[in-house]
C-alpha cells in the first residue's frame, strides 16, 4: 500500500461522518445506503496500512462496504436495508446487506477503538491499541484461527510515526482528525445498531 501523497484520507473520514452524524440528528433521521457506504469506503485504506495482522479485516470490510454500495443503487435507506431483508427472511444469511450492514459497522468501530487507543497513549507502537481493537470488536465473532494469525501479524504492525507518514499528517493533525471520527463515529454506530434492535435481530450474530 503506498503512500497517498497529497490525499488527506483522515481529513475526509472525519469530514464525511461529521455529515453522516448530522443527518441523524436533523429531524428525518434517516441515513441514506449511499452516503453512508461512500463514508465507509474512505475507511477502507486504515485497514491496508495497519498490515499483515488486518489483512482478513481490509478484505472483508471492503467486499462488504461494496455491496452496500451497490445496493444503494435500488434501495435509500439503512431502515429499507433491513426491512426488505426480514421481508424476505434472510436478515442472517451468508451475503445478506443487513449481515454485510452489521459486518461494515464492526469495521468503523475497530477504528473507532484503534483511534480512542492511539490517543490515549504516548507510544510510539501500534500493538496495544491495535491488540486492544481487535480484542473488543472483532475477537468474540472469530475462531481460533483467525485470531491466532492476527496475533502472529501485530508484531509486523507499522509504527505510529510510519502510520502518520502513509497518511500524510503529523502528529497534532492526525489528533484533531482522529478525534473528530471519535466523536461522529459513536452516534453512526448507535444508529445501526438500534436499527437491528429495534427489529429484534441483535447484533451479535
Amino acid at each position: 500500500m503506498g503512500d497517498f501523497k497529497s490525499e488527506k484520507p483522515l481529513r475526509k473520514i472525519a469530514e464525511a461522518f461529521k455529515e453522516l452524524e448530522a443527518t441523524i440528528n436533523s429531524e428525518t433521521k434517516e441515513v441514506e445506503v449511499a452516503p453512508f457506504s461512500h463514508a465507509c469506503s474512505l475507511v477502507s485504506p486504515l485497514f491496508g496500512c495497519l498490515g499483515i495482522a488486518f489483512k482478513f479485516a481490509e478484505m472483508d470490510y471492503v467486499a462488504k462496504v461494496h455491496d452496500l454500495a451497490e445496493a444503494s443503487k435500488s434501495i435509500g435507506t439503512l431502515q429499507s436495508v433491513l426491512d426488505k431483508d426480514v421481508e424476505r427472511n434472510c436478515v442472517r444469511k451468508a451475503g445478506s446487506h443487513s449481515r454485510n450492514l452489521l459486518r461494515v459497522k464492526r469495521g468503523l468501530d475497530m477504528v473507532r477503538v484503534l483511534f480512542e487507543q492511539i490517543l490515549d497513549t504516548e507510544e510510539n507502537s501500534l500493538k496495544n491499541p491495535a491488540s486492544k481493537a481487535y480484542a473488543q470488536v472483532f475477537a468474540p465473532h472469530h475462531g481460533w484461527a483467525i485470531r491466532k494469525a492476527v496475533a502472529a501479524g501485530m508484531y509486523a504492525l507499522p509504527t505510529k510515526a510510519q502510520l502518520l507518514m502513509k497518511l500524510n499528517e503529523d502528529e497534532s493533525s492526525a489528533r484533531i482528525q482522529m478525534q473528530s471520527y471519535v466523536a461522529s463515529s459513536v452516534p453512526v454506530i448507535m444508529y445501526v445498531d438500534k436499527l437491528f434492535l429495534t427489529r429484534e435481530l441483535g447484533i451479535d450474530w
